[in-house]
């Protein structure tokens, strides 16, 4: 199997923004190394979706990112039979960042999460291929924080105010990779979250603590449906695909990691790991015995 490419855009109106999805989706055609700004991913650009219906998987970038940070995860995801969407944050994405640190973000990220759902259910060539079972949702430090909202999670800001987001019970798995998780600390914060979770945490963060990770998700009723690892010598932004040579330097804190941490390494067992908890979720055959300890 290969891995397809295209945008999806949602149409704006005088209430919200439009909102802009990258896919990444199984195909028969075979991909090619394909030029994407920096990045180079082998995927078939506006590749025809394979026969079938496959399990969808949504990808919450973190605060001022893009999806093409996660392409690693997400062509391997495609390659092994998932169709995976990306968003594009609204006013918390890379050149588009206006609502960092402001509590309308907070709202606003579920939200927008909840709508790409919507819509690609709805789409008349993605909706009969994505499979009824549950969807996961994928997120990377904030991104943690918009898939925990869309699961049942119910923050609150530090100033001790309920945030007011959507819940979707149709969000049935949960990967979290060093998720901001300081928004439910407050009791009961997590009390409806019921789906499993694989939390993935990093030794050397300083911006989502491994201590605080773990005391927030102590807040889950079912405890046994929470996986949390730590990820040995890694750092916040270590879960970003590895970057080019060229962009290596000092003063772009997401290329950097912990001194002795092998990005690149870590990005080829990451997919397994995530794609072996999937299958696992879902009752399927792991193909492989690359497990969470394997990072």
């Amino acid at each position: 199997m290969f891995a397809g490419s295209r945008q999806f855009l949602i149409p704006g109106d005088t209430r919200v923004p439009p909102l802009d999805a990258l896919l990444h989706y199984p195909s028969v055609q075979p991909s090619v190394p394909t030029r994407f700004g920096p990045y180079e991913v082998d995927v078939s650009v506006a590749a025809p979706l394979a026969p079938g219906r496959f399990p969808l998987v949504l990808v919450s970038h973190g605060s001022g990112g893009s999806p093409l940070l996660y392409r690693t995860l997400s062509v391997a995801l495609a390659r092994s039979g998932y169709i995976v969407a990306l968003p594009k944050h609204p006013g918390n994405s890379l050149g588009d960042d206006d609502l960092a640190n402001t509590v309308a973000n907070l709202r606003d990220r579920p939200r927008q999460l909840l709508r790409l759902l919507d819509a690609l259910l709805a789409d008349a060539a993605l909706g009969t291929a994505i499979a009824e079972e549950p969807v996961t949702a994928i997120g990377h430090s904030m991104g943690g924080y918009t898939a925990l909202c869309l699961a049942g999670g119910e923050p609150w800001t530090r100033a001790r105010e309920r945030i007011e987001v959507p819940h979707d019970s149709r969000v049935g798995a949960l990967v979290l990779m060093a998720p901001a998780c300081g928004f439910f600390l407050a009791p009961h914060a997590l009390q409806a979250v019921t789906a499993p979770i694989l939390a993935l945490t990093a030794e050397h963060d300083e911006l989502t603590p491994d201590g605080q990770i773990r005391a927030a998700l102590e807040g889950v009723p079912d405890r046994s449906q929470v996986t949390i690892e730590t990820v040995r010598n890694a750092g916040h932004f270590s879960f970003l695909s590895p970057f080019p040579r060229s962009m290596h330097h000092p003063q772009f804190a997401p290329a950097q990691d912990p001194s002795g941490f092998d990005r690149e390494r870590f990005h080829q067992r990451l997919p397994v790991t995530v794609l072996q908890w999937i299958r696992e979720r879902r009752g399927e055959q792991s193909g492989g015995d690359a497990g969470v300890a394997g990072l």
